[in-house]
Order: structure tokens, then C-alpha cells, then sequence
């Protein structure tokens, strides 16, 4: 069954990741994806992303996509737990998961049950279409061809991320706007979208 926790700040929610998984963490594994954060001046989340991982006892091993060759990545994402894809730049996250064959790597494990997490910008790549997240990042790609907004289709909706929050409250409700035909779900930084199969919560932190 295919089992997704999608969030805009982890280091907010971490508590609701944890009631998410059933059983201990101790001893579990998750491969951490933070190739958005890659071209940001801000990437303190990333760190506090690990750190909340790391209490839960999870043993975290980094995968920099853009780095790292084709072997690599299929055998770290195959070889961990879980899969965790940390905020940045959604454009440039999407260009390199689909330059290194990651989006169908990870499209296949999470289709065999293994589960996905997603902050921010790896939350909106889950999504159908990236397109609308126009609005709030830049479109970066490092390579010549027209920019492809198709995401990797893990939900049949699509997540607008820091709904409410600072400083994306303004971006957000342009994008809620102007964006109106999308199935857009937007979420604060103290709430998830937690997705069992085909049924979808969407959890509050108290």
C-alpha cells in the first residue's frame, strides 16, 4: 500500500511523522534527499530535518542526486527504509530526479510500500504537476530544455506548501488564485498530509 507523510516544515511536525509509522524507528534507515536545497542561501531546515530524524533513532544516509551516479542512487534508495526529500527549490529538485532516473526508482519503491517523506519542495514534486509552485520558487534547471512541471504523480492532487506561513502567505494565495482548476491542497508548517493508499488525512499539530 502505498504510504506518503507530505509536510512544509518536518522539524514542526515530527511528531506526527512518528504516530505515522507503525512500530519503532530505532535502527530503521532513510535515505535523505536534499538536492532542493542545493542553489538556497537559507538551508538550516535541512539540518533540522536530520536532527528530528535522528532523536526518532533513525540512521540517515544523505544522497546529494546531483552528485552522486546512477549505481548510487538505485542502491542507497533501495537499500533504506525510508525516503525523505527535503524543501528547496522544487524546479531544480524535479530536473535532477528525472536527469538521474531517481523519479523512477523512488515511483517503484513506493509502490512496493516503502515510505516516502516530503518537505516542502519534495512534498510539491509528489504532486501531479509542479506548475502552480511557479509561484512561489524559481524556475532553476540546469540543463537547455523547456522546463518539464510533470511531477512524479505519487498523489492525484497538489500540495501548496507554508500555507499561512511566513514569508509565503502573499505566493500562496496568488497560487490559490490563479490556480483555481488544480486540486490544490495547502498546508501550514504545523500541518501533514498523510496518505494510506487511496485515503488522505490531513493532521494538525497541537
Amino acid at each position: 500500500m502505498k504510504k506518503l507523510f507530505l509536510c512544509s516544515y518536518f522539524a514542526e511536525v515530527g511528531e506526527l511523522f512518528r504516530d505515522f509509522v507503525d512500530g519503532s524507528l530505532y535502527g530503521k534507515s532513510v535515505t535523505f534527499i536534499p538536492t532542493a536545497s542545493f542553489y538556497e542561501d537559507y538551508r538550516a531546515y535541512v539540518d533540522e530535518g536530520k536532527m528530528v530524524l535522528e532523536k526518532m533513532g533513525l540512521e540517515i544516509e544523505n544522497l546529494e542526486l546531483s552528485q552522486s551516479t546512477a549505481d548510487e542512487i538505485k542502491k542507497t534508495i533501495e537499500r533504506n527504509d525510508y525516503i525523505y526529500l527535503s524543501g528547496g527549490n522544487t524546479f531544480f529538485l524535479l530536473s535532477e530526479l528525472k536527469r538521474s532516473g531517481a523519479d523512477k526508482i523512488i515511483k517503484q519503491q513506493v509502490a512496493n510500500g516503502k515510505i516516502y517523506i516530503g518537505e516542502s519542495a519534495g512534498a510539491a514534486v509528489a504532486s501531479e504537476t509542479v506548475e502552480y509552485m511557479r509561484g512561489m520558487d524559481d524556475v532553476i534547471k540546469p540543463n537547455p530544455q523547456p522546463p518539464d512541471f510533470m511531477g512524479l504523480g505519487l498523489v492525484d492532487c497538489c500540495i501548496v506548501p507554508h500555507y499561512k506561513s511566513y514569508p509565503f502567505e502573499k505566493k500562496c494565495e496568488k497560487i490559490l488564485s490563479q490556480y483555481s482548476d488544480l486540486k490544490l491542497i495547502p498546508i501550514t508548517n504545523k500541518q501533514a498530509v498523510k496518505i494510506f493508499g487511496k485515503r488522505m488525512e490531513i493532521r494538525t499539530r497541537d
